[in-house]
């Protein structure tokens, strides 16, 4: 009893708001009114961890050394029994990375050499890499879901015609949306909203600033259908920035190309806006619907130019003459947020207390153990081992529930659990998965999934059979709760195969992971391709050959449709990552999702900014 009344106070004395009825937080001091519905009470809770102290440390607590540890070095050497193994994964994991290349290769060159041309030499725009470049400390970011649009029925939108990602803005990680006007004028398809709204998304459960660079058309009105009218389409873009202001989220909106219609909202809505002069726009109607409604003629700069919106309309707060000078102004707002990042370490000691952090084997080594197949798994701990500070792994249940590995480990500094898989999730290892997962909650440790889910079983054909999948059914569901209810933060990368209900258990894209990512080996579908037996009733009065036709043809879809680069080019996932470049991506996103500590202005409760 005594530990809860310790946990439920912050600093001060006053009453965690976790802890207060929600009936008296939205009658005093809510600061945006609440309906009953699951998600708002999703975003409440939100906020309500980010104003807790207990929860999140305070910077007083950073300050402190953290606990010293001695977890066991994991000693997992390749041996030559399993060179076989290891030199079959390198040449798929060759394979996959000559793709990977490609795609990256097609996506940088956007809409094509004449739509370049087009976008810098006729409108005198920066292309959106070389805007970043201006707006960010470095080019060391790391991007959202770089081949999102590619493959899709109606074309290919190369990285969904905007460019989404985490960079940092002196020294602070932010959340930037850009527009990428060689890709169809930047126009915005169906998967442009998406890529968006999971931009937003990132940035809400992060509680990350968020800078919009605005170029676009407009929505592609043939596909208006999938674009404006549900709940998860265009409009929720507009409904996030009014709940990310009243979460005390900062958003910065710089108009560097054209802002139409719905578009309009996008800096009008944001808490500060920079506009530069003729090439930005903003507008609901341009010039030839004006001429088309009234007969009369005027000039974009004339309707909805800079000067306009700066000097007569306010719409917004800064102008800039050129494109440069906008990305200065937004550097120096960013500066102006209630932030207190620790203070900056001596570069000698940083990379000398690195060096003495790097695993004992080298990441490039990761290419042996990306699966080609559940059939060429090897252990998961010669992954983690190439992971982990010094390869040091403190491993929890190490005895129960072997085809699970599950324990403790640093990365780059920050302690974290790992939950990996390492053959069928059966009874036993989704029990000590359960157990896991909810000791990590109660330690405010963050989780890393490293998923590698055995491809489905065989139709049930006996009752010893029935009663095992019984059991197995129910431990994956406490499971799956445990997942689902832990608040700490959680990172998921498919380093093998996604397949079933499994990957639910192993916090898939439904459970909500602050992040996930796929290496290029991966596969994500219901059953593993060769499998899809598992998905087809036995039919005793079809022939063979007939059967054996509808398996084919199956499997050739599943093989198609399960690979990682058809499940990232429908952002079903966070981005393609390179297997040794995971410990990297880990060590950013960790660094990211910390970074809310440090935000000062939480605290205070007011109602959401409103604009002139």
């Amino acid at each position: 009893m005594y530990r809860h009344i310790v946990r439920s106070v912050c600093g001060g004395g006053r009453v965690c708001p976790v802890f207060v009825p929600s009936s008296s937080l939205s009658s005093s001091s809510s600061s945006w009114p609440l309906r009953n519905t699951s998600e708002e009470r999703h975003y409440r809770l939100a906020e309500q961890r980010s104003q807790c102290p207990v929860r999140c440390m305070s910077s007083v607590a950073q300050k402190k050394r953290s606990l010293r540890s001695a977890f066991p070095v994991l000693k997992q050497p390749l041996v030559p029994i399993q060179k076989h193994v290891y030199e079959a994964n390198v040449r798929n994991s060759n394979a996959c990375h000559k793709k990977f290349m490609e795609l990256s290769e097609k996506v940088r060159k956007g809409g094509g050499e004449n739509a370049i041309a087009r976008h810098t030499q006729r409108n005198r725009k920066l292309l959106v890499r070389d805007r970043l470049s201006l707006l960010l400390d470095d080019e060391d970011f790391l991007e959202l879901s770089p081949f999102a649009g590619l493959g899709l029925p109606y074309g290919d939108i190369p990285s969904a015609g905007c460019l989404t990602g985490i960079g940092r803005i002196n020294g602070l990680w932010c959340v930037f949306i850009a527009n990428d006007a060689t890709v169809k004028g930047g126009t915005a398809y169906p998967i442009t909203v998406k890529k968006q709204l999971r931009a937003q998304e990132v940035a809400i459960q992060n509680r990350l600033p968020c800078v919009y660079l605005v170029d676009s058309g407009g929505a592609f009105l043939p596909l208006q259908s999938e674009i404006f009218p549900d709940k998860n389409q265009g409009g929720r873009t507009f409904y996030n920035e009014a709940i990310m202001s009243a979460m005390k989220i900062p958003q910065v909106s710089v108009v560097c190309g054209s802002c139409t219609a719905g578009g309009a909202y996008i800096p009008t809505m944001a808490e500060e806006a920079v506009m530069v002069h003729r090439i930005g726009t903003i507008f609901l109607g341009g010039p030839p619907l004006v001429k088309a409604a009234t007969g009369e003629e005027v000039t974009p700069e004339n309707l909805g130019g800079a000067r306009l919106h700066a000097e007569v309309s306010g719409c917004v707060d800064h102008f800039a003459w050129e494109e440069k000078e906008a990305y200065e102004y937004t550097r120096n707002i960013i500066s102006t947020l209630n932030f207190q990042l620790p203070e900056e370490e001596d570069e000698e000691v940083v990379r000398k207390r690195r060096a003495e952090e790097e695993p004992l084997y080298s990441s490039e080594e990761l290419l042996g153990f990306a699966p080609k197949s559940y059939d060429f798994s090897l252990d998961a701990k010669m992954i983690i081992s190439r992971l982990t500070d010094g390869s040091r792994f403190q491993e929890f249940k190490a005895r129960y529930g072997t085809t699970l590995v599950t324990g403790f480990g640093k990365i780059q500094g920050h302690l974290v659990g790992i939950v990996a898989n390492n053959g069928e999730l059966s009874y036993e290892a989704a029990l000590k998965g359960s157990h896991f997962i909810q000791l990590c909650d109660q330690r405010d440790v963050p989780l890393v999934f490293l998923q590698n889910t055995a491809p489905a079983a065989a139709p049930t054909l006996s009752t010893a059979q029935a009663e095992t999948n019984t059991n197995r059914l129910k431990a994956q569901g406490s499971m799956m709760s445990a997942v689902a209810c832990a608040s700490v933060p959680k990172i998921t990368v498919v380093i093998g195969g996604c397949y079933g209900a499994d990957s639910y258990a192993m916090c898939g894209r439904a459970f909500d992971p602050n992040f996930l990512f796929l290496w290029p080996n991966a596969r994500v579908s219901m059953a593993a391709p060769g499998h899809s037996a598992s998905l087809l009733p036995p039919d005793t009065e079809q022939p063979e050959e007939e059967q054996k036709k509808q398996e084919d043809k199956l499997n050739k879809r599943l093989e198609e449709e399960s690979s990682a680069f058809f499940s990232s080019g429908r952002l079903w996932d966070d981005g393609v990552i390179l297997p040794q470049d995971t410990r990297k991506v880990l060590s950013d996103c960790l660094d990211i999702i910390k970074q809310q500590q440090y935000q000062l202005s939480t605290e205070k409760l007011q109602s959401a900014l409103l604009r002139i």
